[in-house]
């Protein structure tokens, strides 16, 4: 008789067993796939963040795919086909039903003029490219990548999607998704769409200092849309550290994130820790988070295992009430776009 407790990723002799029986597992939408509740971002493995060693980023993507995190999610934009090819080679030997890989077209190099495109052609270009570098036949879920940078969601609706279908008619994707930062176009483009879409994945949208995910996810419960939740930490606003400086956030927020990190510090408690809570109690199928480190791949699975204590409970209500409500989940809709389209104005007059 099979074990009721085990995901349909579980593959005896691989995976730690145990490890994968105390991890929680969600429906995403109506794809049928159940994604352990916190997930793998491998953004990190393309020396987005820092410089990375390949050889640590192969045994992260083993030990958290050993021990219970079976959803994965990468794209061309990091490390410009870095972070899938690093991905690639940490998959090997690891069977391929334990695990879900998404991955995303769109987004691809840093000069402007070369950053996005979200032309059919090059749409089903880039999925070829992909499976190339990661070695696979098919990924679960093939994504269009911040789609609030296109010049108009027009193109999303008319080419990129049906695109894309034409992508999982082929049996090189199972389902489609979409992503971004602001969260109306993802009603939007719902709406509009002849192509069915099965997934959305935001980011900074499920956080102590802008939880406006919350408003939208009954909405994407009735259209049967699983939900992928990233950056936790807000993109490090929610850490001891602190953003880095490219940080789109307003000087109120980072201000303010600040102060309250300040203040558990105080308390002798660790922001992230508060954070990481507070995201993972969401009603939300998964949370991404990112590392190639294995000594923090490690302490983000214990950080989920371990309860917050009494003490950090109350912080954490502290922290919402006297920071984090007054900021009335302030955002940075649109200012990422701004830029973009400054910048790539700029080149061709250059």
């Amino acid at each position: 008789m099979a074990d009721v407790s085990l995901p349909v990723t579980y593959v005896d002799g691989f995976h730690d067993k145990d490890a994968v029986q105390k991890m929680s597992y969600n429906s995403l939408g109506n794809t049928g796939m159940r994604p352990s509740v916190i997930s793998y971002g491998a953004s990190a493995l393309g020396s987005v963040f820092r410089k990375t060693d390949n050889s640590e980023s192969h045994q992260v993507v083993k030990y958290l795919i050993r021990n219970g995190i079976n959803y994965v999610d990468v794209a061309p934009w990091y490390g410009h086909g870095k972070g899938e090819t690093v991905l690639g080679e940490g998959l090997q030997g690891v069977p391929r039903e334990a695990y879900y890989i998404t991955t995303k077209i769109g987004r691809y190099l840093p000069e402007a003029e070369k950053m996005f495109d979200f032309r059919a052609e090059r749409t089903i270009q880039s999925v070829d490219e992909s499976l190339q570098r990661l070695g696979l036949d098919y990924v679960d879920v093939i994504q269009v990548h911040d789609m609030e940078f296109a010049p108009n969601l027009d193109i999303i609706v008319n080419e990129t999607l049906p695109a894309l279908q034409k992508v999982k008619d082929s049996g090189k994707a199972k389902f489609i998704g979409i992503t971004g930062y602001p969260l109306e176009n993802f009603r939007e483009v719902l709406e509009r769409s002849t192509v069915k879409i099965d997934t959305i994945l935001t980011y900074c949208r499920a956080c102590l200092n802008d939880n406006s995910l919350a408003e939208y996810l009954p909405y994407f419960k009735e259209k049967g849309v699983g939900v992928v939740n990233a950056s936790p930490i807000g993109m490090g606003l929610l850490t001891d550290r602190g953003p880095a400086s490219w940080h789109p956030a307003q000087p109120e927020v980072k201000d303010t994130c600040a102060k309250a990190a300040a203040y558990c510090r105080e308390k002798g408690v660790d922001i992230s820790r508060l954070a990481l809570a507070f995201s993972y109690r969401q009603d939300i199928p998964t949370t991404l988070f990112s590392t190639a480190s294995l000594v923090n791949a490690k302490k983000n699975l214990d950080c989920y295992y371990t309860p917050l204590t009494d003490f950090e409970e109350q912080t954490s209500r502290e922290v919402i009430e006297k920071f984090m409500k007054p900021l009335n989940n302030n955002n940075w809709e649109g200012i990422e776009v701004k830029g973009y389209w400054d910048k790539l104005k700029a080149s061709k007059v250059d």
